[in-house]
C-alpha cells in the first residue's frame, strides 16, 4: 500500500472516531441538561416530597427516612452530574486529539488486533469494541514496553504472550494528521514527532532512536535513588523528566499518587510552560514549586526574605556600588558545603552554651526571663540531642506557665474585665457550672462559684497565645543565634575548618548583621539560616513524597541540596542540569551538582549525558557551542534554518527601530512566540518602553506566573529552561556582556531560540560573539552615517 493511500486509511479512521466521539458529545450534552434540571427540581421542591411529621417518635423517624431517602436520591443524580461533566471535558480533549499511538498485535493463536492508545478509553456505539485504549490499560503497556517483535503484558487474568506487528505514532491536531511514522522506540517529544513525519528518511530514523533510547534509559530507570541527567541547551532534559513523571504514575499506579511527586522548577512561569508541555496524559499534575516558595512558607512571616532574582539583579547591575565584592564572596561562602560544617560545629557547641532565649511576658511584665529559660535548658540531660532537650524545655515553661495563671486569677485587672463581659460570655460560665453539677437553685456559694469561673475563663484567654508560642518554641531567640556567627568577625574562628573565612570576612559580618536588624533575610543567609533553626527545633521532613524532580539544578548550592535531601528522606531524586547554564553566583566556585553525587553512595546513583541539542536550527547550536568552553561536544540536531545575525546600531534609538522591524519580520514569517531577551529586569523595563509604542508586547517579570505565545520582553535569567520560535538579544553589546562571569548568561539567552536568534549591539559587540567561528553567524552591515 502507498504512503499516500495508508496516510488517507488512517485519516479516514480519526474521522470515524471523531464522528463518534461527536455523538457521544451530544447524547452526554442532552444528559448533563436533564440531570442538572432535576437536581434543580428536587433542590427546590426537597421539603414538598418530605412528609415533615414530628407529633411522636414513630411520625418522626417517618420523617427522617423521607428525608434521608430524598437526600440520597439528590446526591446520586449530583453525582450522576459530576461524571458526565468530567467526561464530557475528556471528550473534548479527545475530539482534537482522538489517539497519539498504535500497535498492531497478534495474541498467540488469534489474529492481529489493531490498538489505538489516546488519553482515556472510548467504546463504539454498542458499548463493546474498544475505538481507543486508554494509555494506562494493561494491553498499553506492550507500546512502551516493546520494539516491533516478540511482546508480552500482564493482564488481570495473567500473562499474554503474543508478537507485536507494528508500533506507529501521531500527532493529530484538530482531528487532523499532522504527522505519522512508524517506529521500533516510543517518542514523547512533540518535537522529534513532528521532525521524524515530515522527513522520516534512515538516517533521521536513527538519530531520533538514538535520542530516544538515551531518553528511555531515563523516563524507566526504576534503580538509582539519585538520577542526573547533564544535558545540553536543548537536549531534551525537561521532556525526559516528563515523562519519566508519566511513566512512574502509570508504572506505580497501585502505589504512587500525583501528589507524592515534586518538581523544584526554576521560576513561576517555567510551571506554567510545563504544564502545557506535559503531554495530557489523563493523569493529576504534580506538585510544583520553586525552592524560593518553599523558603517563603518557612520564613516569609518572620522576615522580608530575598528571593534568587533579586539577588541575580544585583550581581549583573550593582558591580559599582560598595560592598559589592564582599557580597559575592559572602554569597559563595554561604552557598558552600564548608559553611553547612561550620553551622553544624557551632549546633554542637550550643549544646554545651552559647544558646540565647526570650524573656516570656505577660502584661508587660517579665515572667520568665531569657536568663532563667537559659538555666532550665542547659540544665538538662547533655546527652539528649537538642531538638529533644528544646521539647522537655517546653513542657516545663507549660507547667510553669499554668502555676503562673493559677496565681494570676485574683488579680484586680481580672475582676475589672469580668465586669466588662458580655452576656455570652456569663451564658458559657453558667452552662459549664452546670455541666459540672454544681449548680443547684439553693446552693449558698454559687456568686462566688460563678466568680471563679469567670476569672479562670478570662485568665485563660489572656494566657492561650502564651502557650501556643511556648509549644512552637518561640522562645527561642532564632534570629540572635544565627546573628551571633557575624555579631564578632572572630566568633566564627572557632567552629571554620582550618580558620578558612573569604577575604572580605568583616565586610561581609557587617553586611549581614546590619540586614538581620532591619528583618531582611538575603537569599544566600535563607537556607543556612532555616537550617540552623531545624538542628535546633528539629526537622519538618516530608516522608510521604517518593520522587523529587530538580529542573536547572546547576543552579542549586551545595548546601541547597543537602537541604533538600533531608527534608525529603525517603525519595529518589532526578536532578536535570547543563553546567554551561550555571548563571549564579555561588555557582562560580564549585558545582552543586558533583556536592549532590557526594551525598549519596556510588552504587546508588547514575548519571546520564545528552550532548546532542535539538531545540534548536543546527545554524543555532552551531553558533551557541562556540561560546562557552567544551562546546565541541555538542552536538547539532539535523535541522536547517538561517544563521544568527549580529547587527550593530549607531545608538540606542536605532537599536530600538532596528529590533522593533524584525519583531514584525519575524511575526510576518509566522512565528507564534518572539523573545527579546534583556540582560536584567531594569533593562528589560527600559525595552518595553521604548518598543511598547510601535509594538504589542508583554514584560515578564519574576512574578509572572503564566505562560503564553506572543512578544516577550524578559530578563535573561528568567529565560531559563523556556524556549522561544525567535528570540532576539536586545543589547548584546560589550558593556552588557563582558566579564567571565556573564558568559554562561549569554550563552543561556541565546540557547532559547528554536529557529531564529538575532543580536544587536551598539559601540563593541559582546567578546564572547568573537569566540564563536566567524562563519557561523552573519554580519549585518547598518550604514547609519
Amino acid at each position: 500500500m502507498g504512503a499516500n493511500q495508508e496516510w488517507q486509511e488512517e485519516q479516514q479512521r480519526v474521522n470515524r472516531v471523531v464522528g463518534q466521539i461527536g455523538k457521544q458529545i451530544d447524547t452526554l450534552q442532552r444528559q448533563v441538561g436533564e440531570i442538572k434540571a432535576e437536581v434543580v427540581d428536587i433542590r427546590k421542591n426537597f421539603w414538598d416530597d418530605v412528609t415533615v411529621n414530628f407529633d411522636d417518635a414513630h411520625e418522626a423517624a417517618e420523617t427522617y427516612a423521607s428525608m434521608k431517602q430524598q437526600a440520597e436520591v439528590l446526591s446520586e443524580r449530583e453525582r450522576s452530574h459530576r461524571h458526565a461533566k468530567e467526561r464530557l471535558t475528556t471528550l473534548g480533549r479527545l475530539l482534537q486529539s482522538p489517539y497519539f499511538g498504535r500497535i498492531d498485535f497478534a495474541e498467540a493463536g488469534e489474529k492481529t488486533e489493531r490498538i489505538y492508545l489516546g488519553i482515556a478509553s472510548l467504546l463504539d456505539e454498542n458499548g463493546e469494541d474498544f475505538l481507543v485504549y486508554d494509555w494506562r490499560a494493561p494491553i498499553s503497556s506492550l507500546y512502551y514496553d516493546y520494539p516491533p517483535g516478540p511482546a508480552q503484558y500482564e493482564a488481570p487474568g495473567g500473562t499474554i504472550t503474543g508478537t507485536m506487528e507494528l508500533k506507529r505514532q501521531y500527532v493529530i491536531r484538530d482531528s487532523c494528521i499532522r504527522s505519522m511514522f512508524d517506529t521500533g522506540v516510543t517518542i514523547g517529544d512533540e518535537l522529534l514527532q513532528e521532525v521524524l513525519g515530515k522527513q522520516a528518511n534512515t538516517q533521521m530514523k536513527s538519530i531520533v532512536a538514538t535520542i530516544q533510547k538515551e531518553q528511555n534509559r531515563i523516563i524507566r530507570n526504576e534503580r538509582s535513588r539519585l538520577l542526573i541527567v547533564q544535558g545540553a541547551a536543548g537536549s531534551g532534559k525537561t521532556s525526559a523528566a516528563l515523562q519519566r513523571v508519566a511513566y512512574l504514575l502509570y508504572r506505580y499506579r497501585e502505589t504512587l499518587q500525583a501528589e507524592q511527586i515534586v518538581l523544584f522548577s526554576p521560576n513561576p512561569m517555567f510551571n506554567s510552560y510545563v504544564s502545557t508541555v506535559l503531554p495530557e496524559l489523563g493523569e493529576k499534575n504534580m506538585q510544583q514549586t520553586t525552592f524560593q516558595e518553599y523558603l517563603e512558607r518557612r520564613l516569609g512571616k518572620a522576615f522580608h526574605l530575598e528571593d534568587t532574582f533579586t539577588q541575580m539583579e544585583y550581581t549583573l547591575s550593582a558591580m559599582n556600588e560598595p560592598g559589592y565584592a564582599a557580597r559575592i564572596e559572602g554569597i559563595r561562602y554561604k552557598a558552600s558545603s564548608d559553611f553547612m560544617e561550620t553551622i553544624e560545629r557551632y549546633v554542637s557547641v550550643l549544646g554545651k552554651k552559647g544558646m540565647l532565649f526570650k524573656d516570656i511576658k505577660f502584661r508587660g511584665e517579665v515572667i520568665l526571663s531569657a536568663e532563667y529559660i537559659k538555666e532550665q535548658f542547659y540544665a538538662l540531660d547533655s546527652a539528649l540531642r537538642i531538638p529533644n532537650r528544646m521539647k522537655l524545655l517546653a513542657d516545663r515553661l507549660l507547667e510553669e506557665l499554668k502555676e503562673r495563671a493559677r496565681l494570676e486569677r485574683t488579680k484586680p485587672w481580672v475582676e475589672d474585665e469580668i465586669e466588662l463581659l458580655d452576656k455570652e460570655a456569663y451564658l458559657e460560665a453558667y452552662n459549664n457550672l452546670r455541666k459540672k453539677k454544681r449548680y443547684t437553685e439553693d446552693t449558698f456559694d454559687d456568686f462566688e462559684r460563678e466568680q471563679k469561673l469567670l476569672a479562670k475563663m478570662v485568665v485563660q484567654k489572656h494566657f492561650k497565645p502564651l502557650q501556643k508560642r511556648v509549644k512552637r518554641l518561640r522562645f527561642l531567640d532564632m534570629v540572635a543565634i544565627y546573628r551571633q556567627l557575624f555579631t564578632d568577625p572572630q566568633y566564627i574562628t572557632q567552629f571554620t575548618p582550618d580558620d578558612e573565612l573569604p577575604e572580605h570576612w568583616v565586610d561581609i559580618c557587617v553586611q549581614t548583621t546590619e540586614r538581620l536588624d532591619r528583618s531582611v533575610l538575603a537569599y544566600e543567609d535563607a537556607t543556612p539560616y532555616l537550617y540552623l533553626q531545624e538542628q535546633l527545633e528539629g526537622f519538618q521532613t516530608n516522608t510521604l513524597v517518593r520522587h523529587v524532580f530538580i529542573d536547572e539544578a546547576q543552579d542549586y548550592s551545595p548546601f541547597q541540596f543537602a537541604f533538600i535531601k533531608r527534608l525529603f528522606p525517603r525519595s529518589k531524586v532526578t536532578a536535570l542540569g547543563d553546567l554551561n547554564q550555571a548563571i549564579y553566583a555561588h555557582a562560580v566556585v564549585n558545582t552543586g551538582l558533583s556536592a549532590l553525587s557526594s551525598l549519596y553512595e556510588k552504587e546508588e546513583s547514575e548519571a546520564f549525558v545528552l550532548t546532542r541539542s535539538y531545540r534548536s536550527t543546527r545554524q543555532i547550536v552551531e553558533f551557541t557551542r562556540g561560546l562557552i568552553d567544551g562546546g565541541e561536544e555538542i552536538q547539532p540536531f539535523n535541522r536547517d534554518g538561517n544563521k544568527p545575525t549580529v547587527t550593530q546600531a549607531a545608538d540606542m534609538t536605532e537599536l530600538t527601530r532596528n529590533v522593533a522591524d524584525r519583531i514584525r519580520m519575524l511575526q510576518a514569517a509566522g512565528h507564534r512566540t518572539v523573545a527579546i531577551i534583556c540582560k536584567t529586569a531594569r533593562e528589560s523595563r527600559d525595552a518595553y518602553e521604548a518598543l511598547n509604542a510601535s509594538i504589542p508586547l508583554r514584560l515578564i517579570g519574576k512574578e509572572t506566573s503564566s505562560y503564553e505565545s506572543g512578544v516577550l520582553v524578559i530578563p535573561s535569567y528568567l529565560a531559563k529552561g523556556v524556549e522561544f520560535d525567535a528570540v532576539i538579544i536586545y543589547n548584546g553589546s560589550k558593556t552588557q556582556y563582558e566579564r567571565e562571569s556573564e558568559r554562561k548568561l549569554f550563552y543561556t539567552a541565546c540557547t532559547r531560540a528554536m529557529h531564529e536568534l538575532h543580536i544587536y549591539f551598539v559601540e563593541e559587540m559582546s567578546p564572547f560573539i568573537y569566540r564563536a567561528p566567524s562563519e557561523t553567524y552573519t554580519v549585518i552591515e547598518k550604514s547609519y552615517k
